[in-house]
């Protein structure tokens, strides 16, 4: 009697099994991808116009920003020519247009400072305050550091005239966006800081003032 030997079970490769997973996985992903791609797509395709046209706008507003600043350095120019020299005069200026550049503040905001601060004393960087206050923008030795600069720095008008934009950038903070409060900041707080305010506008007055007599002077256009 013959005994027959069971078959063994035949296990299925697998690598076989193994290649198709991957196969459909890559397949799957492929899909995903391209589904993506051609929602990119649609969504580039939506928003290119709006991009280029919100991206004009901003063109154009930064254009007539910087015309409207430039429009100011000459009665700045004036202003500082009556308590300094003529090249100091210009240098100043610029660098109240230079260094207001994108920041909330124009070139007379610096400009009315500058004379209060040391508009008696000929605009000097090497002011110094009865308190220690220096430079033309009359920083707190403190202050110069908490902005990055060494107090000794603040006799340099580049490097005063950006401490001077920090400290008002500061005080616009606290003073919640409101500019006039921040220019009273500026200077302390109490009867002076409110003393300094009035000061400070009748500079800018003095300023707005110069300006409005140059455009007057200009012939009109086609004449």
């Amino acid at each position: 009697m013959s005994v027959r030997q069971s078959a063994k079970p035949l296990k299925p490769p697998p690598y076989p099994i193994m290649r198709i997973t991957i196969i459909i996985l890559s397949l799957l992903l492929l899909i995903v991808v391209a589904n993506n791609q051609s929602s990119f797509a649609v969504d580039a395709e939506i928003a290119t116009p709006v991009t280029v046209a919100r991206e004009e706008a901003k063109q154009r507003a930064q254009n007539l920003d910087r015309l409207d600043r430039q429009k100011q350095l000459p009665a700045i120019v004036s202003a500082f020519r009556q308590r300094t020299n003529n090249e100091r005069a210009h240098r100043l200026a610029y660098l109240c247009y230079e260094t207001t550049l994108d920041t909330p503040f124009k070139p007379i905001d610096l400009a009315e400072i500058a004379l209060a601060e040391t508009g008696g004393h000929g605009l000097s960087g090497k002011a110094v305050s009865s308190r220690g206050a220096l430079g033309v923008w009359q920083l707190m030795p403190t202050r110069a550091r908490s902005h990055g600069f060494k107090a000794a720095e603040m006799k340099l008008d580049e490097k005063c005239a950006a401490a001077a934009v920090k400290e008002l950038k500061e005080k616009l903070e606290m003073a919640d966006g409101n500019l006039n409060l921040a220019k009273r900041l500026y200077c302390g707080a109490g009867s002076q800081a409110r003393a300094y305010e009035t000061k400070i506008k009748k500079y800018r007055n003095e300023i707005l003032s110069r300006m409005a007599r140059m455009e007057a002077s200009q012939p009109e256009n086609g004449a």
